[in-house]
């Protein structure tokens, strides 16, 4: 499986969008984010045209930041239309200084600190998702000592189970997220945002889950938060004007993963929503989604340097690289596939029952295991497919690693867009 972008060329090396990875690696060294711009901006434009043609005028989709957060993805999501949602002061702030529109941000979280809520405030967020009442009294305070009327959305739990790990499903009612309407809690959580003054309820928003390839949980979410629409006009006369249905859509990791296309996805959604809005006499509200690995998962390859190989027999052939969990931490929390390729080579004697080992000082320092290569030597460099999302989000320096760098590449050009870190970085808040 090649991700788009990839292919082998007559050396028998890797080019992605055209660029040699042997030259990528000459001039950028190893552990390497190579991130596809074209891909990434296909992807944008694929989500913000279906939404203009079927949504109504205020609806957008806004990039999931945990999936990649640094200054050129803003940059490219503002140059795309995009809105964003982000989930600490963090990602906020480097949104704001990349000069991403602030009305076009949704400020998630389950425990926003006051911090963060006032530099959201101050700054004009456009929409602070509410996750708890504790959250949403410490919101009004601030609102109301700054004099702000301050627009906020209501994470709900619409119950549903998208099948995907337990570690990712996030829209049942045992979840650290949201209020759930089984139980009440979210209609008490409206209730109550309507009573506060400088509050101004305007969206509902709900996340399933991710690494989703069904779009049936995508259309029972929004009957499920449809419905509670119409409940909360039921009994308090006013109607939400904002559906948020929250990310999830898959990547193609493997060959197994069958991934819908984002048209395939989103026009169910929208005959679903158009349809119950109809037969229930609910008027449609702005719609929004918030798409990470959809967007930036396969757009994104890394580069390691094969550094040793170790067979032990009738057992398993280990091959180190000079990365690991400290990159790549999805396969060491829950097993995450990857499709790995040999890219100094693509023709040989393929080697079975491989395990790619990191360099940390940990066993379950692996990048896959049981895997097949082709002719793998010391010094060959090794492509992990579909590492642009959740990789360098989730980056450490665990064992004073340092932080790989990350290239953009597009029409057989290149750029660097974050630095490799170096020593002197891993020292540079010690005391």
């Amino acid at each position: 499986m090649l991700t788009p972008g990839l292919e082998f060329g007559t050396n028998e090396h890797l080019f992605i969008e055209g660029c040699d990875v042997a030259e990528l690696v000459k001039e950028y060294s190893t552990p390497l984010y190579v991130m596809n711009e074209n891909l990434i901006r296909s992807n944008c434009k694929r989500y913000t045209k279906f939404i203009s043609e079927n949504f109504k005028d205020g609806s957008f989709p806004c990039f999931a930041s945990k999936a990649l957060s640094c200054l050129e993805i803003y940059r490219i999501m503002k140059e795309e239309g995009m809105g964003v949602d982000v989930v600490s002061g963090g990602e906020l702030y480097t949104a704001l200084k990349a000069g991403f529109p602030a009305d076009r941000i949704f400020f998630h979280g389950n425990n926003k600190t006051s911090d963060e809520l006032e530099f959201a405030l101050k700054n004009g967020i456009g929409r602070i998702i509410v996750d708890n009442l504790t959250e949403l009294h410490t919101l009004n305070k601030i609102a109301t000592e700054n004099n702000l009327k301050v627009k906020i959305g209501l994470r709900i739990k619409p119950g549903i189970d998208a099948h995907t790990h337990d570690y990712i499903r996030t829209g049942q009612i045992d979840s650290k997220f949201g209020f759930a309407i089984e139980n009440g809690e979210a209609m008490e959580a409206v209730k109550i945002a309507l009573t506060y003054n400088n509050l101004v309820l305007t969206q509902l928003h709900c996340h399933i889950g991710s690494q989703i390839f069904d779009k049936t949980p995508f259309c029972d979410a929004v009957k499920v938060m449809l419905g509670f629409i119409s409940d909360i006009h039921n009994e308090t006369g006013m109607w939400i004007s904002e559906l948020n249905i929250g990310g999830g859509l898959g990547a193609k990791y493997t060959d197994a993963d069958t991934p819908l296309e984002i048209e395939d996805y989103l026009a169910p959604v929208a005959d679903t929503l158009h349809n119950f809005c109809k037969e229930n006499n609910i008027p449609e509200p702005d719609f929004h989604i918030e798409p990470g690995r959809s967007i930036v998962g396969e757009a994104g390859t890394t580069l390691y340097t094969l550094g040793a190989i170790k067979d032990i027999k009738d057992v398993r052939t280990y091959i180190s690289v000079d990365g690991g969990m400290a990159d790549n931490i999805r396969y060491a929390l829950y097993n995450a596939e990857y499709t790995v390729i040999n890219a100094s080579r693509n023709t040989g004697k393929v080697m079975d029952n491989i395990t790619i080992a990191g360099k940390c000082c940990e066993s379950g320092d692996l990048i896959q295991e049981g895997i097949s290569l082709v002719n793998p030597q010391v010094g060959d460099i090794l492509a992990v497919l579909t590492t642009g999302a959740y990789n360098y989000s989730m980056a450490s320096n665990y064992n004073r690693i340092t932080k790989p760098a990350m290239i953009m590449v597009k029409d057989n050009t290149h750029r660097l867009v974050i630095k490799r870190e170096s020593y002197d970085d891993l020292i540079k808040n010690d005391i």
